[in-house]
């Protein structure tokens, strides 16, 4: 199970600009930032980073990095010299790859758009923008605090500095019609984005919005939005090629396929996860999610809060947790080598899903005797929940109950 290549997740931020309030999909709040960190406190996050990286590399030797995702609260709040200096600092610890994907979140606010082509020149390759809606009276109910106007010049000067970026969008948001969703839309394509990636509004338990929800649009009218995104994307070009994710060709994001594939991350950074794999286990890691108590103990070595072994009979719903997400499926042969099991672990699912229509399963690979390739159908696709929960890890109970 261990991995030749291994991508590099940073946080920066983390949860400095993070509050309770109302919230995104994150269901928390970016809060009006200042004009950029100190530069105290940017040289001590970057220290801490730097000293969390090195503390990991016993785990990770042998390894190259093939993306870098540079995430979590507002990381384009750096400085680009601060950004220059951790890819630097990545660089000189652990090989990446030529072409390497680098990616940079960055909010639609005016002091954040000045640096996107600095932050292009110091070797971000990728910029992903959290625009949610053009719509002001929707990002007011969503306690954003950018607007229309500043999202669109986002992504108009993101699109001058990058060959790729990303703009994330929202439906299904409080209040919001079809008709609305097809304006964001019709922004949204007008600007022709490599990837778009669009997110169903999910209230978390003890937030603000889940302590006060607001009218949501029904199931069958978010459906009906879905069905017009996936529409609207097939349109322009851009192919959905996992649930929430459309791109053109050449311009998914290799990062987050790595995810859904089950493969290996490193993360460093306030409240960072990460998962290593090795030839008899997977190892699951929690930095500490407050930044000043992750800088106090990264810098003394002691930057994980929490990690634990997967255990083996919860690998199979992993995998497939990620897997199942990708509308052309995957190659079974990677089940072994992601999770050191047998196909025979997942086959009695694997049957039970074949008989409900919701996957299918190309040939017969010659080299291996295994079937090929496995993809959701359009059936599996619609009821993806439905699909993954046939891999839960069931009790003797239920294997008793189960019939032959």
């Amino acid at each position: 199970m261990l991995a030749p290549t291994l991508p590099a997740v940073a946080a920066p931020v983390g949860g400095v600009f993070r509050t309770g309030g109302p919230g995104s999909e994150t269901t928390a709040t970016t809060l009006p930032a200042p004009r950029g960190l100190s530069s105290e406190l940017e040289a001590r996050y970057l220290s801490a980073l730097r000293a969390d990286l090195e503390s990991s590399l016993p785990l990770v030797w042998g390894r190259r990095v093939h993306s870098v995702f540079i995430g979590g609260g507002t990381p384009s709040l750096f400085s680009a010299a601060g950004i220059d200096r951790l890819l630097a600092d990545i660089r000189a610890r652990l090989p990446l790859l030529p072409g390497a994907e680098i990616t940079l979140e960055a909010n639609p606010g005016t002091f954040e758009r000045e640096r996107f082509k600095a932050f292009r020149d110091a070797g971000v390759t990728r910029l992903s923008i959290g625009v949610q809606s053009f719509d002001d009276a929707l990002l007011q109910r969503i306690g954003r605090v950018h607007d229309a106007a500043q999202a669109r010049a986002a992504v108009e000067e993101a699109g001058r500095a990058f060959d790729t970026f990303n703009i994330d969008l929202m439906y299904a948001l409080p209040g919001q019609t079809p008709a609305q969703l097809g304006a964001d839309l019709d922004v949204a394509m007008g600007f022709a984005p490599p990837h778009l990636s669009v997110y169903h509004l999910t209230l978390e338990p003890n937030t603000w919005f889940a302590n006060h929800p607001p009218v949501l649009p029904d199931e069958d009218t978010a459906s009906d939005m879905l069905d017009l995104i996936v529409q609207r994307c097939a349109a322009a070009g851009l192919q959905r090629y996992e649930v929430s994710a459309f791109a053109r060709d050449g311009h998914r994001c290799q990062h987050n396929l790595n995810y859904w594939e089950f493969g290996d991350y490193l993360g460093i950074g306030a409240g960072a996860h990460g998962k290593l794999s090795f030839p008899h286990r997977v190892l699951r890691q929690v930095r500490w999610r407050e930044p000043a108590a992750y800088m106090r103990n990264a810098l003394a070595g002691q930057a994980v809060s929490n990690e634990h072994e997967v255990a083996r009979r919860d690998l199979p719903f992993e995998f497939m947790l990620g897997a199942l997400r990708l509308r052309e499926g995957f190659d079974l042969a990677r089940f072994g080598e992601r999770t050191g099991l047998p196909l025979s672990t997942v086959q009695a699912a694997l049957d039970q899903a074949q008989q409900r229509a919701l996957i299918e399963i190309d040939g017969v690979a010659t080299a291996t005797g295994l079937p090929r390739r496995l993809r959701p159908t359009a059936l599996g696709f619609d009821f993806l929940s439905d699909l993954q929960a046939l891999f839960l890890p069931r009790s003797p109970a239920d294997r008793a109950a189960q019939p032959g």
